[in-house]
């Protein structure tokens, strides 16, 4: 049977966040397929995390910095490792490569960091992004990262296109993986145009991109309040700080309603989703959730990027803010709008978000690169070259960090 090691940033929150949901799609793909899934993380444990004991999941709490993970490893022998972010493969992948060298190492980039993080520097510099942007040291450290593993996943197509142009990763290393929804369990019995009302948006507020919408709708929301001076936004996510709930305003109907116990029920009450997104990567999990609640959104240029290719979109797209609250208002009060949106999403789920077809083919990679481990990563000289230089500087650096955390005075 097939072990597998998942090592989390954070331990999964499917109701908070894109990330959490993800990860929970991936968790329970390789439980699918027979296989053994432990899930280790060194953060700590939250509130609102996802009870992976429910998935027949085990789960171990490990220490960043200390060698009891190379004892811990070197008994569990995994068949795959799946580092959560690049930032657990930095920690953790030297480790994998020394006490279990046979383990296929998997990278779940999520969404590329480097390409949100040159995105919002872009943003707050007031200038538009350009490939240029991403030299920095953040890319240098993820796209590293994607070399020294067997295989990375990469939820949008159009970050694909920007690791084999710009960066020149070898194809045979990355694997496109967009959300996987369950296409088959659909249903068409969400409420109805005239049973909705409202408009909403939702998303972890300790998510950059996500603040700074809440922050634009500041600026969307009296257009779109001065045409339907009765509606309300309702703006949903987990952990909101201060800074967002002192705006709250019912009198303006800007409310702040934090933590959705059930997002899909918050996204079908309302007739609109808002998503005027500045700055991010990958694919927004808030978009393809209105899609399956048949929800029409609103969103940029960067909100819908890699999600819709060249159908229609769910909604509109609109970089300025006026266009933004015309097409919002437009799609609210006018009912063909509405069931045109919902059509278009309905095509986009079966085209581009089909679970089990896309899950048949993350497992038909993995199995093909297991079966000629030693070929795949001979034609990864790069790859290598970096695992041996890498190894010894983070190697000698953790174990300094160890050595200097156990001195006691």
């Amino acid at each position: 049977m097939i072990q597998v090691l998942v090592i989390g940033y954070v331990w999964p929150e499917p109701n908070s966040s894109a990330a959490g949901s993800h990860m929970m799609s991936l968790l329970k793909l390789f439980r699918s397929q027979g296989w053994q899934v432990e899930f280790a993380s060194p953060a700590q444990r939250s509130e609102h995390m996802q009870d992976l004991t429910e998935y027949g999941i085990t789960c171990r709490d490990i220490a960043l910095n200390c060698s009891s993970f190379d004892a811990y490893i070197s008994e569990l022998q995994p068949d795959i490792v799946m580092f959560d972010r690049f930032m657990m493969e930095e920690q953790f992948g030297w480790r994998v490569d020394k006490f279990a060298p046979e383990a296929l190492k998997l990278l779940d980039t999520e969404d590329l960091q480097c390409l949100r993080g040159a995105r919002h520097e872009a943003h707050k510099a007031g200038r538009e992004f350009s490939h240029n942007d991403l030299h920095g040291d953040l890319a240098k450290r993820e796209i590293a990262a994607i070399l020294r593993c067997d295989l990375s996943l990469i939820i949008s197509n159009y970050e694909m296109q920007l690791l084999e142009q710009v960066f020149k990763v070898d194809s045979a290393l990355v694997h496109h993986l967009p959300f996987m929804v369950d296409t088959a369990a659909l249903h068409s019995h969400w409420p109805s145009f005239e049973q909705r009302q409202h408009f909403m948006t939702i998303g972890n507020f300790r998510h950059a991109p996500n603040w700074d919408a809440v922050l634009y709708l500041q600026q969307i929301w009296p257009l779109i309040r001065k045409q339907l001076p009765k509606a309300e936004l309702h703006i949903y996510g987990s952990y909101p700080p201060p800074k967002a709930t002192a705006l709250h305003n019912p009198k303006t109907g800007f409310i702040i309603k934090g933590w959705a116990e059930d997002a899909h029920q918050a996204m079908s009450s309302a007739r609109v989703c808002l998503a005027p997104l500045r700055f991010g990567a990958g694919i927004k999990g808030k978009l393809l959730e209105a899609m399956i609640t048949r929800t029409p959104s609103v969103t940029t240029a960067i909100g819908a990027e890699g999600m819709h290719g060249d159908l229609p979109w769910n909604g509109a797209i609109c970089n300025d803010a006026q266009l933004f609250a015309d097409a919002a208002v437009k799609l609210y009060q006018q009912p063909s709008e509405f069931t045109a949106a919902q059509r278009h999403g309905d095509e986009l789920l079966q085209r581009f978000y089909n679970g089990e077809a896309l899950g048949k083919q993350l497992i038909t990679a993995l199995e093909g690169i297991r079966a000629d481990l030693a070929g795949h990563r001979r034609n990864n000289f790069t790859g290598q070259m970096l695992k041996h230089h890498t190894m010894r500087s983070t190697q000698y650096m953790a174990q300094w960090i160890e050595a200097k955390n156990s001195f006691k005075p």
